[in-house]
């Protein structure tokens, strides 16, 4: 159900939305008017009187709480009437507002869900698959972008998107960066908290290898630095998923430098092109390249003109330096891909990032403040960690199964340089050292009807099995920015360890998910904070 742009379609639209709510959701039978009453009444008694909070509370009978709510819903699986809703919406604009949110939602025993961005693949940040009544901590007013160029770093508000921040860091200085995330509209909250890679992460690791300070709301309403929170909860909320410890209000970022001129390509090959010897080789090489150098590697099946299907590659890639001397790296290390100075585009870093995302040559960077996604559909995504070498022959077996099934991409995405230098144990994100790449599994579709999602789902599940043997194995690692409850959910029973454990060794290693149990056990003993893949209590 998306969003029209017309204003009249808009209110028939949000009419008929408010009204499904009401009469046809289950919430609406599991929750009673009056603990919304006074859940609002909590908010209003404990929210600072300077910053009143009854304007930022929506709840389904406001007309304005459809678009409040699909605003930032980035997967349209998730936007159909059948969908849980929450029985209220706070659009904080102010940390009370969090504060009382938080000890209001304890005392009333409503589940909490805190949205940035809305990027979190399987919708956990606004929906629960409990019947459980929820509420929504919505933090996209709180985005602002402090930078310091002296000091080379900036404090970035967690409802602050990807685009912003590199928007802002430019506006200041044309020789700093960030190691981020390619797609502008992602929430920092999230994509922070959860590691955060992006095209510079072989020179400079992740962002959250990045994050010297935070601030952080907890469990009792208290707000904490990373001084007053210590170094274990600091340490759990950069990489390990800020939800299950609190609500992140802002992050302190370390800038990087980058030079004035950097080169990007993105050239394509085809199955005619010897497609499979190329990514046998990518896969030896492409991990071992300058650390100035990032080629990722992108399959997807296209349509030839024999009636048959056929794989495209693309080499999106971003290197920090000239063309000249990327050429010549490009010609000793990797010449199989042909790359030709002609191939180079010289630009400024920020350029880079426009050019990357796919905006058109000579769009203006004010583009990268835009909060609104350049499409949206439903889509499904996976991930996975390559550690040995896949040959040529198991690529053209991957090939021939992608063709199988519909609308498949993978893209791999090449570690090493200073992701080998990090120990596993410094952040929660412990897929450092002995990984040559990670694949990102996607699909999209445009048919809305629950035959074509449950076909897609399968489509990717399909093609998930098909890789078990290129994969790490015990534990078959995943990344966390990439949601998949299809490894693991938890029903926060009396079971809660070991099923968290099922998702949490995949996520984290074993190790690492020890000790992010240990600091929720201490932080958040009750287990207020918690969804689907959170991490669980001891005494659970």
């Amino acid at each position: 159900m998306a969003i029209t742009s017309s204003n009249s379609n808009m209110q028939i639209s949000n009419f008929i939305f408010t009204f499904l709510l009401v009469f046809l959701s289950p919430q609406c039978f599991a929750t009673s008017s009056s603990i919304t009453e006074r859940f609002i009444q909590c908010l209003n008694n404990r929210a600072d009187p300077s910053f009143p909070i009854t304007g930022e509370v929506y709840t389904p009978v406001n007309s304005s709480y459809p678009t409040v709510l699909q605003n930032y819903i980035r997967n349209l699986r998730f936007n159909e009437t059948t969908t849980p809703k929450p029985i209220l919406i706070i659009t904080a604009e102010h940390v009370s507002h969090i504060q009382a949110a938080v000890v209001c939602g304890k005392q009333n025993r409503l589940l909490m869900k805190t949205r940035s961005g809305g990027h979190d693949y399987e919708g956990l940040s606004y929906l629960t698959n409990t019947n459980e009544p929820f509420f929504i901590v919505d933090m996209f007013n709180l985005r602002s972008i402090d930078v310091d160029v002296e000091e080379e770093t900036a404090w970035v508000h967690a409802g602050a998107t990807l685009g912003e921040v590199y928007y802002r860091i430019a506006e200041k200085s044309n020789r700093h960066g960030f190691p981020s995330g390619v797609c502008p509209t992602v929430g920092v909250g999230g994509h922070f908290s959860g590691g955060g890679y992006g095209n510079m992460m072989r020179k400079y690791g992740l962002s959250v290898d990045n994050i010297v300070d935070a601030q952080l709301i907890n469990v009792n309403g208290k707000l904490l630095n990373r001084k007053s929170m210590g170094e274990d909860l600091f340490w759990a909320i950069t990489g390990g998923g800020g939800v299950s410890f609190g609500v992140v209000l802002a992050y302190k970022i370390q800038l990087v430098r980058v030079p004035e001129v950097v080169t990007v390509f993105n050239v394509e090959r085809t199955s005619e092109q010897n497609l499979s010897t190329l990514a046998e080789r990518w896969i030896q090489v492409a991990h071992n390249l300058d650390d100035n150098l990032f080629v990722r590697m992108t399959f997807s099946v296209m349509n030839s003109t024999n009636d048959g299907k056929s794989v495209r590659a693309v080499f999106p890639s971003l290197y920090l330096g000239n063309s000249r001397d990327l050429v010549t790296i490009m010609n000793n290390d990797f010449p199989e891909l042909g790359l030709q100075e002609s191939d180079c585009i010289e630009m400024s870093w920020i350029e880079s990032v426009m050019y990357y995302w796919g905006f058109p040559s000579g769009t203006p960077t004010t583009a990268l403040l835009s909060r609104t996604p350049q499409r949206l559909n439903p889509f499904k995504i996976k991930s996975d960690y390559v550690q040995n070498p896949i040959s040529k022959q198991d690529f053209e077996f991957i090939f021939e199964r992608m063709k199988e099934l519909e609308n498949q991409m993978l893209a791999f995405n090449p570690y090493g340089g200073r992701m080998n230098e990090i120990s596993e144990f410094a952040k929660p994100f412990p897929h450092r050292a002995g990984n040559i790449g990670k694949i990102q599994y996607e699909v999209n579709w445009d048919d809305l009807s629950d035959e074509a999602e449950n076909r897609f789902l399968n489509f990717t599940r399909l093609m998930y099995e098909y890789m078990t043997p290129f994969v790490s194995k015990n534990p078959r690692e995943a990344f966390l920015n990439y949601r998949d409850l299809d490894i693991g959910i938890n029903s926060h029973g009396r079971n809660a360890y070991v099923e968290g454990m099922v998702y949490g060794h995949k996520y984290f290693k074993e190790t690492n998910y020890k000790r992010l149990v240990r600091v929720k056990t201490r932080v958040d003993p009750d287990n207020f904070f918690r969804n689907e893949q959170s991490i669980p209590t001891l005494s659970s």
